[in-house]
């Protein structure tokens, strides 16, 4: 099957992921600019591991989409943005990584450590299997990116709810949640 036929099956779905990354884009811009009283020069080491990161996979998922439906695509075009994209996003995970997990920069368990770095990671690395796969004009790398889009997507998701938490514990005014019962 030729690409321009394969990517215009994708279609919907590039706009709506595109549309979904765009829309969270600005919400994590509403949501620093709520929580402008805790972000402050104290907070700076944590807003660049945690917030811009975010930022960073959204937008990559919104530029990949929008990269993905440029019509006159060729498997090698293709197969070079992706592989662009994926080297960068690569590169800066990687650096997000050795913050947090190798270095310890920050004070986060486990389960923050596996979605702020290892989740983004692996979604960079689908992108670099796809761009290979594109090269090889094998059709399977219009699946292997959804799935590093959507893994963009979900470790963004779950970063921006645990950053809106972390917020509303913080602004002044707030109120820390209720401790758990003991039983």
């Amino acid at each position: 099957m030729p690409l321009s036929e394969l990517l215009r099956e994708w279609h919907d779905f590039y706009v709506l992921l595109g549309t979904a990354s765009a829309t969270l884009v600005g919400l994590m811009f509403v949501a620093a600019s709520i929580g402008a009283t805790v972000f402050n020069e104290e907070h700076r080491a944590a807003l660049e591991a945690f917030i811009t990161p975010t930022v960073v996979h959204f937008a990559a998922a919104l530029f990949a989409s929008l990269g993905i439906m440029i019509p006159e695509h060729r498997w090698e075009s293709l197969g070079a943005l992706l592989a662009v994209g994926g080297l960068a996003g690569l590169a800066y995970s990687g650096r997000v990584l050795v913050r947090l997990i190798v270095r310890h920069s920050f004070n986060v368990d486990v389960v923050d450590r596996i979605y702020y770095a290892v989740i983004p990671l692996a979604g960079y690395l689908l992108a670099l299997a796809a761009s290979v796969l594109g090269f090889l004009h094998i059709a399977a790398s219009v699946w292997v990116m959804a799935a590093a889009l959507l893994t963009l997507l979900l470790a963004g998701l779950r970063n921006a709810w645990d950053m809106m938490l972390w917020i509303m514990i913080k602004v002044p005014g707030g109120t820390p949640p209720p401790a758990s019962p003991t039983t």
